[in-house]
């Protein structure tokens, strides 16, 4: 699984930005400042001023005595289900067998005092699993521990109906947290893990109803899985897989190394709204194989410094995006609150580059070259079908691909200053275009079908936005340059009623 650009991998870059950055000792550093820009707001500034949980155990609760090695599993061991439990202040221990692990029962509350910690001392590879549904952890810290590549500490089974609320966690490997259905994650501060923040995924069906809601997810993937494995597609602040509904609004998602927030295969109806999305090496946002969006109200400033720079450096001439679109489009079939991919009312500040729109020629269902390998899109479920020759009739034709189609990107402002970037060429870009298709040879798909299809006739528009600075625009293929005029002109016709003014410096 995990993106493609043109044919070939993504590769991460190898360091972080200066500010909020993972130091030489694992742990991250906070921002000297909150975020500036015009478009001003308040952000999750969690991590810095945790809530304080409850100084006294709320009427019967279990006490929990950080001076017993092992005493919250063996509590809730030995406890009905909806018990709560209440941790004292200090650090809590498990038994140092590595699988050893708080197994909640269903309905089971978990409270921190103020200074509650529950560390896995580079021992233990989970904090809480199993399958119980309906279990809440507020008001604690949960640190130490080292998950395997793809799992995770928190919720490793992706259990249903968690709420994870004021709570910190960080400096664990693999993903601080996993996902299950219903799932809330709120005011929480997913730091400094390995891998992920969180990884939203759960074997075989989908997720669905997640919310993250005001949270601080900061400098994760500190063990820089995509120079380890270069194409992977395994990182970023966050990165949902399957997931069907999601609210993700009021984050603070900053100083991550590679991707911010990454939707990876068969997404659909997320609302990403309010968030401000900030200094990521890699892309703010990575909507891929995917259905169905809400982008809204977001402040995106400086994104994309470090990856961008690294493949303008070795002269590739992609438009390598800060909100980037791969396959991914409105599909009116797969039920959602809306038909659309919509980006609107955001403020895309001094980023590397803007949006790009891309459809890889020859990924589809049933291609060698989908990297997500095994799985098919929403409107045909079964890889098998297709298959030549019917691939190449209706309706397969046009439903065993997924499609950027249906993007209405509109009333953005985008604020480019290259002296602020500092560049001097290729990060000024937005694009909609697509590869020449070659591959597999039995492939419906060849030639500039795809590249003419996304570029003229999926209803991808930009319109009345507000340009400051010297942009750029590529449209059908990576070499087709053009200006604002060109770009609004025919064929293209875009950015009807939007404006653009040159800013000083650029």
């Amino acid at each position: 699984m995990g993106i493609k650009w043109r044919n070939w991998a993504l590769l991460a870059a190898p360091a972080l930005l200066a500010t909020g950055c993972a130091s030489t000792s694992g742990a991250p550093t906070e921002p000297t400042a909150a975020p500036s820009t015009s478009a001003a707001r308040s952000v999750a500034r969690v991590c810095a001023k945790p809530a304080d949980g409850p100084a006294k155990a709320p009427a019967g609760a279990v006490t929990v005595d950080p001076a017993v090695v092992g005493d919250l599993a063996a509590k809730t061991k030995s406890s009905p289900p909806n018990t709560t439990f209440w941790l004292r202040p200090g650090t809590h221990g498990l038994e140092s067998d590595r699988y050893a692990q708080v197994i909640p029962k269903e309905g089971d509350s978990y409270l921190g005092a103020p200074g509650a910690v529950l560390d896995g001392r580079k021992t233990n590879q989970y904090a809480f699993g199993g399958t119980a549904r309906d279990v809440s952890i507020r008001y604690l810290t949960v640190q130490g521990f080292v998950a395997p590549q793809n799992e995770g500490v928190v919720n490793h089974d992706s259990a249903d109906g968690w709420v994870i609320e004021h709570a910190t966690i960080q400096n664990n490997s693999g993903a601080g947290l996993m996902a299950g259905a219903r799932q809330q994650v709120r005011a929480s501060c997913l730091r400094g893990n390995g891998q992920y923040g969180m990884n939203a995924y759960k074997t075989g069906d989908p997720i669905s109803g997640l919310v993250v809601e005001g949270n601080e997810i900061v400098a994760n993937n500190t063990e820089d899985w995509e120079r380890r494995q270069p194409g992977c597609g395994c990182t970023g602040g966050v990165k949902f897989w399957a997931v069907n509904g999601a609210d993700v609004r009021g984050n603070w998602v900053h100083d991550n190394r590679g991707t911010g927030l990454w939707a990876d295969t068969n997404n659909n109806d997320f609302r990403i709204e309010d968030n401000v999305l900030e200094a990521n090496d890699g892309a703010a946002l990575i909507y891929e194989t995917s259905y169905n969006a809400v982008i809204r109200n977001n402040a995106i400033l400086r994104n994309n410094w470090v990856e961008g720079r690294k493949y303008a450096d070795r002269g590739d001439n992609f438009p390598f995006a800060t909100v980037y679109l791969s396959e991914s489009g409105g599909e009116p079939r797969i039920r959602a609150r809306t038909d659309k991919i919509e980006i609107d009312r955001n403020v895309l500040e001094n980023n590397w580059s803007g949006i790009t729109l891309w459809e890889n020629a020859d990924r589809f269902c049933n291609s060698p070259a989908n990297t997500s390998s095994g799985d098919c899109t929403l409107l045909v479920r079964h890889s098998d079908r297709c298959a030549r020759p019917t691939i190449a009739t209706a309706p397969l034709y046009a439903d065993c691909r997924w499609k950027t189609q249906r993007v209405d990107i509109h009333d953005n402002r985008f604020v480019l200053d290259k002296s602020i970037v500092k560049c001097t060429a290729k990060c000024d870009r937005m694009a909609v275009l697509a590869n020449y298709g070659t591959y597999p040879n039995w492939s419906p798909y060849q030639g500039e079908r795809v590249a003419e299809a996304i570029t003229l006739k999926q209803n991808n528009r930009w319109h009345d936005n507000v340009y400051l600075g010297p942009w750029e625009f590529v449209a059908h293929d990576p070499s087709r340059v053009l200006d604002s005029g060109q770009w609004q002109g025919t064929p293209y016709q875009q950015d009807a009623g939007s404006t653009f003014r040159a800013r000083d410096g650029g």
